[in-house]
This record gives C-alpha cells, sequence and structure tokens, in this order.
C-alpha cells in the first residue's frame, strides 16, 4: 500500500472513491443486516485511511458520504422513530499520537492553552448495539436502535422485555420531563457461548460473536424471541433533554446510577493525555478477562457545556473518540487473485484466501490495492501471506511468508478489461489502470446503477445488487428514468410480466412498483449524489444543494462560468469543481438528467428543493458568509461551525453574492475585497448580535 504522503492527487481520488464506495455497504450490512461482511478492525482501518488522505487532500473530505452518514437504514420489518438529537459515530484513534491530537484539536477549538485543564471522562467501549431510551414525564416510552443516526427500528416492545433491573421503567423526581438515555444492548461471553449451544442443540442458527447475538436478538420481530435470550444494558449517554440533569458527564452517568441503570464499573474520570492512556493500558491488559466483549476505550470530554461549545462534525462528535485495541493477525493461502471493475472503471485487485480465523471472526478476502503492490510485495497464488484485520478496505495482505513455499509464477496483471474486453489504460505517474470502455462497460454501467439505488441515494427498497442485475440481464433497466418507467413497462401487452419469474411474485412486485413510487419524489442532496459523478459524495452533494437551493438553480450554474463560486463553497476545490463541470459538458449526461427528471414527474414526483431552518429561526439562513481575521470571543472553526448550524452558507471567498463578511482582527485582503464589492462588514460583536450571541 502506497503511504498516504507519496499519493499523488489522482491516486488519493481514486482510493477515497473506493474507500467510501465499499465501506458504505459494510455500513448496510453491519447495521441493517447484523451480518458484517468485515471485521471491527478492518472497518477501523479503512475509516483511518480514509481520514488520512483526507487530511492530506482536504478538497476530497468534503465529498465523502461517510461524513455526514451513519449506520444503515431502518429494516422494513420495523416501524421507525426519529431520534431527537442525532445518534452519531466515533471517530477513531489507534496510538497515542492520535489521543494526544485529539485533545490538541479540542484545545485549539476552544482556545485553550497547553496547560489549561481539561477533564475527560474514559469508559470501556462495548460491542454490543447502540439504544435510545425516550422517558416523558419520568416514564419510559419508546426505544430504538441507532438505524442510519437520523432514525432507527422502533424496538420498543423488544425492550419492555427487559427486567426493571436492566431498563427502569420510571426514573426519580429529579428527572427532566424529557430525556433520551443511550447506551449498549450487549450479551456477556458466557451467556453467548450457553445461546449457541442451546441453537445449535434444535438446529437453529449459531451466532459469530457476542455482538451478532446481542444484535439479532433484540432486532427480533417476536418480542417473545428477546425476552428469551440474555441480554443485558450499560447506559453511557444522553440525546435529547428538555433541561440538563447535570453539569458534567461524570455527574450524569452518577445520576443515571441513582435512577436505576447499570453503569459500567471500570469508567474513569481523567484529567489531561497521561491518565487517559494509563486507563486504556490498563483497560488493555484486563481485556480477556472481562466477561463481555469489549474493542477500545471511549474518551468523553466531561463538562457537558464545553460539549456543546464543541458540538458536531458531519458524523461524529468534536468532544469524543474512540481509541481501539490493536489489530491481530493470521496466516493463510492466496488461492487466486480476481480483478473487479468498479462504477468509475478502476480495476482493482482482490485476493481469494483459504478461510482462517483472525481474532474470531472468519477472513476469506482481502485487498491487494493495485498491480504495485502486488510486484512490491511479489505476491503469488499459491503463497502463505500474513493476514492483517486492520488498515485497509477489506483485510490486508501485510506480505508472503518467507520460509513457506512460494507460488511457481508471478502475477501478470491485465492490460484489457476483464468484463467487455476494452484497453485498460494506466496514465503515466498513476497507480490506477482504468477501463476505456466507459459506460459501454457493463461493470461500469451497472455499478453506477447500483449506486443510484444504494441507501445514501434513492434507497429504493427491493432494488439491491442482485435485483439490478437481474433487470439489466432481462434489458428492462439500462439508465436510472428506465427504473421509474418499470411499472409502465410491466403493465404493457404481450410483455413478459416481472412478477411471473422466480423470486419475484405478485406481492413482491407491487412492493416494489410502491416503493418507486415513493422514491419519485427525492431531496435535492440525495438527487445529486445518486447521479455518481466523481467526487462528489453525500457530504458535497448536501453542500451544493444547501448553496443552490434547487434542481433548476443548480442545472443553470453548471458552466464553466460557476467554477470561481463553486471554489468558493467550503471544501470544494478545483478538483471536485473540474470533475463537476466536466459532467455536465458531455450532452448524454445531460440527456441522462433531463430524462430521468422527466420520469420521476411522469409518476408525481419530483426533485424537492433543499431543506433549510425556517427563517423565523435564523436571521442567517441561506446567507453566504466569509470570516476573515482572528476572532476573540470563539475560534474560526466554531464560528463556521455555528453559523452553518444556524443554516448560514460558509464561503471561502468574497463575491458578489456574497452576503456578509465577519471581520476580525488583522483581517487581511478578503476585508478590502468586500469593500471594493459593496459586500456587508459586520465587526465580531455585530455579528454576535445578528445571531442573538
Amino acid at each position: 500500500m502506497i503511504p498516504v504522503p507519496a499519493l499523488t492527487p489522482f491516486e488519493a481520488r481514486i482510493e477515497h472513491a473506493e474507500l467510501v464506495e465499499k465501506i458504505a455497504r459494510w455500513d448496510v450490512a453491519y447495521h441493517g443486516k447484523d451480518a458484517p461482511e468485515v471485521t471491527d478492525d478492518v472497518y477501523d482501518g479503512a475509516r483511518r485511511r480514509l481520514n488520512e488522505i483526507e487530511a492530506r487532500f482536504p478538497e476530497l473530505a468534503a465529498r465523502s458520504p461517510l461524513k455526514d452518514k451513519v449506520g444503515a437504514a431502518p429494516s422494513e420489518g420495523f416501524g421507525t422513530l426519529v431520534h431527537a438529537v442525532p445518534m452519531l459515530s466515533l471517530g477513531n484513534a489507534f496510538t497515542s499520537e492520535d489521543v494526544a491530537r485529539f485533545d490538541a484539536q479540542i484545545r485549539n477549538f476552544l482556545a485553550f492553552g497547553e496547560d489549561a485543564p481539561l477533564a475527560y471522562v474514559a469508559e470501556p467501549k462495548i460491542d454490543g448495539l447502540s439504544i435510545n431510551l425516550r422517558y416523558e414525564n419520568g416514564t419510559f416510552v419508546s426505544a430504538a436502535t441507532r438505524g442510519d443516526g437520523a432514525e432507527g427500528e422502533d424496538v420498543t416492545r423488544n425492550l419492555e422485555t427487559f427486567p426493571e433491573s436492566q431498563l427502569p421503567r420510571r426514573l426519580g423526581p429529579d428527572a427532566p420531563l424529557v430525556i433520551e438515555i443511550r447506551g449498549e444492548v450487549y450479551m456477556t461471553k458466557t451467556d453467548f457461548l450457553a445461546l449457541n449451544r442451546r441453537q445449535e442443540a434444535v438446529g437453529d442458527k449459531v451466532f459469530a460473536n457476542p455482538r451478532n447475538a446481542a444484535a439479532g436478538s433484540l432486532r427480533q420481530l417476536d418480542p417473545k424471541v428477546t425476552a428469551s435470550r440474555p441480554l443485558s444494558l450499560f447506559a453511557y449517554a444522553m440525546g435529547e433533554a428538555s433541561t440538563s440533569p447535570a453539569n458534567s458527564h461524570w455527574d450524569y452517568l452518577e445520576r443515571l446510577k441513582s435512577w436505576g441503570f447499570m453503569v459500567n464499573p471500570l469508567t474513569r474520570r481523567c484529567d489531561g493525555i497521561a491518565q487517559l492512556l494509563a486507563a486504556y493500558e490498563e483497560l488493555g491488559e484486563a481485556r480477556a478477562s472481562l466477561p463481555y466483549d469489549i474493542d477500545g476505550i471511549v474518551y468523553k470530554v466531561d463538562d457537558l457545556d464545553l460539549q456543546k461549545r464543541l458540538g458536531f462534525r458531519e458524523r461524529t462528535p468534536r468532544w469524543a473518540i474512540a481509541h481501539k485495541f490493536p489489530a491481530e493477525q493470521a496466516t493463510t493461502v492466496l488461492e487466486a487473485i480476481d480483478i473487479q471493475v468498479g462504477r468509475t472503471g478502476a480495476l482493482t485487485p482482490v485476493a481469494r484466501l483459504t478461510p482462517v480465523n483472525v481474532g474470531g471472526v472468519v477472513v476469506s478476502n482481502a485487498t491487494l490495492h493495485n498491480e504495485d503492490e502486488i510486484a512490491r510485495k511479489d505476491v503469488r497464488v499459491g503463497d502463505t501471506v500474513i493476514v492483517q484485520r486492520a488498515g485497509d478496505v477489506i483485510p490486508q495482505i501485510v506480505g508472503v511468508v518467507a520460509d513457506k513455499p512460494r507460488g511457481p509464477t508471478p502475477f501478470v496483471y491485465p492490460e484489457t478489461c476483464p468484463v467487455c474486453g476494452s484497453h485498460a489504460v494506466r496514465p503515466e505517474g498513476e497507480v490506477i489502470r482504468r477501463c476505456t470502455g466507459g459506460l459501454t462497460c457493463e461493470a461500469q454501467a451497472k455499478e453506477r446503477l447500483k449506486h443510484f439505488v444504494s441507501r445514501g441515494a434513492f434507497d429504493i427498497e427491493g432494488l439491491g445488487e442482485k435485483n439490478i442485475e437481474f433487470l439489466w440481464e432481462k434489458g428492462w433497466v439500462r439508465a436510472p428514468a428506465d427504473i421509474f418507467r418499470l411499472e409502465a413497462r410491466n403493465a404493457e401487452e404481450k410483455l413478459q410480466k416481472l412478477e411471473n419469474f422466480e423470486g419475484w411474485g405478485k406481492r413482491s412486485t407491487e412492493k416494489l412498483f410502491e416503493s418507486i413510487r415513493t422514491r419519485s419524489r427525492m431531496g435535492l442532496e440525495r438527487f445529486i449524489f445518486a447521479l455518481g459523478i466523481r467526487q462528489i459524495g453525500e457530504a458535497t452533494a448536501k453542500r451544493l444543494a444547501r448553496h443552490y437551493g434547487s434542481l433548476e438553480s443548480w442545472r443553470a450554474a453548471m458552466t464553466e462560468e460557476a467554477k470561481d463560486e463553486l471554489i468558493s463553497i467550503e471544501d470544494i476545490g478545483p478538483s471536485v469543481a473540474g470533475d463537476l463541470l466536466d459532467f455536465f459538458k458531455e450532452e448524454h449526461n445531460v440527456a441522462a438528467v433531463d430524462d430521468l427528471v422527466a420520469a420521476m414527474r411522469n409518476l408525481g414526483g419530483d426533485v424537492e428543493d433543499a431543506k433549510v431552518i425556517e427563517a423565523s429561526a435564523s436571521p442567517i439562513v441561506g446567507k453566504a458568509v466569509v470570516f476573515t481575521g482572528t476572532l476573540l470571543t470563539m475560534t474560526r472553526p466554531e464560528a463556521k461551525a455555528r453559523a452553518e448550524a444556524l443554516g448560514a452558507k460558509v464561503v471561502g471567498s468574497v463575491s458578489k453574492k456574497t452576503d456578509y463578511v465577519v471581520v476580525g482582527a488583522d483581517a487581511g485582503s478578503k476585508a478590502a475585497d468586500a469593500a471594493k464589492l459593496g459586500v456587508a462588514t459586520l465587526t465580531e460583536d455585530e455579528w454576535l448580535a445578528l445571531i442573538g450571541g
């Protein structure tokens, strides 16, 4: 694997696209199906690699759909509940340097000096299923899984089977009128082994690990099944609260205990990094002897007011991080090397392995990254290789076991696409070989369709990879617009009916058409992301939607003249802007977009304008704001985060379309630009007065 500092911008862009695409699929498998495709270490390694790439290439950070996506959409077997406060994921630390960087970022954001006291709480990271418990007037009213972070599955009836000792039905008289208590449902190691013995004895499914067992047991449509499973619950966080029950996280945990919740007894309050790392070492040594699985330790800023000031990034809180335990390795035989073709035409080598148990999870695939890595490691079919469950998209091959028999011949990388036969080119200075077939290559066209219907895009229930393959082979769906004409095609006389094919049936076909009709009305940000434009991930699509507001405005602006405006949008650089404008230079792309919109409207749908904060709630909704100079009452990152939370569009440069330039001390050329263009400038005090302090 090429070190991140050595990546060219092109290499980084390609690897970034592949990372976000595969991690999104893993999220669905793990959170939505309780059937993870890769281990936690592998997943964490992929996230870490992604973060390193985005840190070196900031223009890629905004386009990652993983920045504002958590978990997976709720299963259709359950009702859904909206989280009043999103249930976000956590950033990861793997080294003491990562922890020091986390602390430094918090101090920089808050303008705290290195020696300023800053307390944390360190909690064991339980490997289970996150849950949100809602209480109103002190009484338990509902429970929901994390889901996609915005809404989760309604598992209230299942949680009602928990004993009072695990789930108090009433809180104390000091509880707020409304409070959401968050925690983790888990299964102890002993209970897991006993459950699997019972399952095996009656011929039922056995679970791979305690986390899967806990998730599968809680997410049962029949609460009686949940009641029969040995589940436990630790409480550790807070969602919505009408009033704060404490001033610090540590005091909040004490309040939870007083209300009857189980709080992990190994939780510690720490002053500074040294105590955090000491807690990590102690917990790591005790890990194997604990009655439950943990995969790290979570550090949280203790002061709840500071947590509020720090706020959130797209998908993670700034005030918390998970310090993960090291990866594990094993050896196995490399049986084959397959070449996969992605939707951008990239030829990616994947190692097929003799299945091996690595830290409790069976691994059968591993990444080989690219042809240079295969050559550098001299990996051959037949080699015994070292596999590591961390650090990449799927488990990575660290190297070849030197004292084992070698494979007979070096691997020869193909120079033609294995799917369509087109020439596969690798421009000088680039690391990825790419099929030149474009949309004439079935692999690329099908992968684009799979992306279009995926969770973060149109999310059409019933159109997974298998069904897209089926409809493609039948020739019924070759472009996104065809999906919205599928029901009309199915109704035509003398044509084959979808419901007549094995695996479909009348009910499943009706449900598919119902889902398609529902998705014919789609928000602008999802619509943009679904088009599959290179470098336009969910986060970038959201920024574009917020900036332009409507499909018509966005489409009209996508000409070469819009490049400066695009680059001024926060986190969108020249490379992203170039790919976006290149997409609209191609007539066939414009025609495909028009055809798609027409097909959606024919079903009574449309592309909805971007959602914004109600104007009455904020005076800066939709306003383009530039910050320049040094602010005194808050740091620049804090000011930007607060402006965006109030509905403003934070941009990086001044233009005629800028509404306000907030001028701090030692302001530079941006203040001068504002004066030349007649853009309103505000002092820091005037800005605070405008937004309400």
